[in-house]
Parts: structure tokens; sequence; C-alpha cells
């Protein structure tokens, strides 16, 4: 017993004294949400990236506080999040909401030694963040063009609605990239005339419903059906577009309606969900927290683009468009095409000539915006309906 209690020892200890033999250290993930940790939406598909980064990296666990916003949490502030999360032993801070930016600024000021990444929002980009904070998006526009292009190839009555939550540069940008997809399917695919497009947005003032405080966004929802459109996008995190569509089409319409943000948010929802464009976040939140983990991770602005060989690809892609029951054998050929000539470059929806809302001009005639220029779009464009700004 004596000399197997001397070799136990002898091996711990050149395990230990060995580079490359330690023990990996374990290595708290601290999420903040602004929504329900499930609800089928934006704050799930974080969520669930957490769990995939839980599975796949040995070591790693996952704490979470979600409806971090002012309805749910009031008097909540971020700093004080992080503080809770971090004695909680949380090595890496994910903030998961544009609208945390200035608060997670403070936070990760207020902890140098713990590494911050704020999901969307561009103070690395834009040079005003701290050393130790760095951004995290992916390139929703392109799922966005192909939710436009779905809804367009689908829609017989010319009316598509748009169902957004806030009014910001990246809400903007992704109606506007929703938009740029109908009128490529409208006009080009179906060849008609652009004039016959009508895309309305409508804001309901949050990233989901809060009674009292945003508009209804059910009632938005039942406004559009009722007013002979047929088809609605959703841009908001949770899935009334879906359920009123559902609802309406009991009643003997025939309309249709794309959620938003979660892969699974058409599953079980039938014919009347044309298809979901959601964010993957589990790769990008795996890759990190292994560079977190080497030493290697250097904060920037990173805004990455879909995998293209499969943007449906679990491990790889970071954005995808999952078709739904109710898109049809051609509408899915043509978007097939449509993906297609995204992936490889011969199709770029965001190139002139482009003109804002007011008339004024975007982008001239062959002039392709730079990742800036879309990153902070001013306006809606041209041919779209409803507020480019709050009143």
């Amino acid at each position: 017993m004596s000399q197997l209690r001397m070799l136990l020892s002898v091996a711990l200890t050149v395990l230990l004294l060995t580079p490359g033999l330690a023990m990996a250290k374990d290595f708290t993930i601290g999420l903040i949400l602004v929504g329900p940790y499930n609800d089928k939406g934006y704050s799930q598909a974080q969520y669930e990236g957490g769990k995939y980064v839980e599975a796949h990296v040995p070591g790693t666990k996952l704490i979470y506080l979600d409806k971090v916003n002012p309805a749910d949490r009031p008097g909540l502030t971020l700093p004080q999040v992080v503080d809770d999360l971090v004695e909680k032993g949380a090595d890496l801070i994910i903030a998961g909401s544009d609208d945390m930016k200035d608060g997670i600024v403070e936070a990760a000021s207020m902890h140098p030694d713990k590494t911050f990444v704020h999901v969307s929002g561009d103070t690395t980009w834009s040079g005003q963040g701290p050393a130790n904070l760095g951004n995290l998006f992916a390139r929703m526009e392109y799922p966005k063009m192909m939710a436009g292009f779905t809804a367009a190839m689908t829609t017989e009555t010319g009316k598509i609605g748009f169902l957004g939550p806030l009014i910001n540069e990246e809400t903007r940008r992704l109606v506007a990239s929703a938009y740029l997809g109908a009128a490529h399917a409208w006009t080009t695919v179906r060849g008609k005339d652009i004039k016959d497009l009508t895309f309305n947005v409508k804001w309901i003032g949050f990233w989901f419903n809060i009674p009292g405080v945003t508009a209804d966004p059910t009632q938005m929802a039942n406004t559009f059906f009722d007013s002979g459109y047929d088809v609605v996008i959703s841009g908001i995190d949770t899935p009334e577009a879906v359920t009123v569509a559902k609802q309406k089409k009991e009643q003997g319409k025939n309309v249709f309606a794309l959620p938003y943000d979660y892969e699974k948010a058409c599953e079980g929802q039938g014919s009347i969900c044309l298809g979901v464009p959601y964010f993957n976040w589990g790769p990008g939140f795996m890759r990190i927290v292994q560079q977190v983990q080497a030493g290697t991770y250097k904060p920037a602005f990173e805004w990455e683009s879909p995998y293209w060989a499969d943007i449906n690809d679990p491990d790889k892609s970071p954005v995808g468009f999952m078709p739904g029951d109710g898109m049809s054998a051609k509408t899915k050929a043509e978007l097939d095409a449509f993906i297609g000539k995204l992936g490889s470059g011969k199709l770029d929806l965001f190139t002139g000539p482009l003109n804002y809302q007011d008339g004024s001009v975007f982008l001239k005639a062959g002039e392709k915006a730079t990742d800036k220029q879309i990153w902070y779009l001013g306006q809606l464009l041209e041919g779209m309906e409803g507020l480019s700004s709050p009143k």
C-alpha cells in the first residue's frame, strides 16, 4: 500500500509540474439576458449558446440572470448585476443586449481583471470602451434578407408587415435588409413592379411587450392582418406574430408569419410559419471562452458572417434561416438560389442606387455600402413605410 501511495504521489507531482498536463481550471461564464431565458426568442438563443459551451468545453459552467430590463427589474443596474456574477465566480461576463451598452462599459471599467463581451454594441470599434471589453455580433442582415425574400415570394396581396421592436441603428439596418430581400424577390424573381409592393414597419417600443409601456404587438399584428397584409415578419423577441397568424388561419384567412431569433420558433406552428432567421451563439461563445482560457483573447469588434457552405450548421454558422412548413417548394428552390448568390458574392443588395426614406442619396449607382454605412444606417430606405426615428 505504501508503494502504491508513493507512485500516486510521484504521478501527481509530474502532472502538476509538467507544462500542458496540469488540470484545467474551472471556468465560469456569467450571462446577462434582457428577456426570459425560455422566451423562444433572442434570450433563449443566447442561453442555449451558453449551454452549448458547457456541453463542449470541459470544466465550464454557465451562470446567468435573465429579465434584466427596466420593467422586470426596475432600479437594477448593470454594474450591480456584474458585481453579483463576479462574486459568484464569473471569469467572463457576456451582456446580451444592445441597450446594455452604457452599463456594461461602466461595469467593465470597475472590474479590469475580468473579461467582458457585449453582444451587439460597438464600443471596441469606436474606441470608446475599456481594454477588457469586446463586442460580438453576427451578420443577421443576411437571414433578414432571406426572410424578406420569402415573404415577397409568398404574399398574394403585395402587402408585407414588419413588427419592429425599438428604433435604433441595429433595428433600422435589419428592417432595411428584410425590405431589400423582399424587393429583390418581388421585382427580379416575380417580375412585378416595386410600386405594387407595400412594406410597412410598425414599432412597439422595446424588444418585447411590456404592458403599459410598449405598444401591444398582438394588437399590431391583428391590425396588419385585418388591413390586408397577408405576411408579417417579426423583429421582436417574442412570438406574437405567429400566434396571431395561427388565429387568423383558423378563422379562414390565408396568412403567414416569420418569427425571429430562435431556431425552433417555427416548430409546432404549422403551415402559417414560413421560416425563421435565427442566431446561433454557441460557436462564437465557445471560441471566445477558449481564447480567454488560453490567454489569447484580444477584445475586438467581431461581426461574424454566416457559414455559407451550410448556414444552418449548428457548429459553424453564427446565424441561419430555418424554413417553416408554410414555405412552398417553389419558394424553397428560389430561396436556395438566392442564398447561393449572397454567399458567393454575386449578389450584394446593399449596392446603389439606393435612397434614404426622405429621398436623399444613401448609395450612388454601383456604389457598395461599407460595413460602417450598414451598421450606422441612419434612416429606413425609400420604398419603406414607417418611422425612421422615435417621435
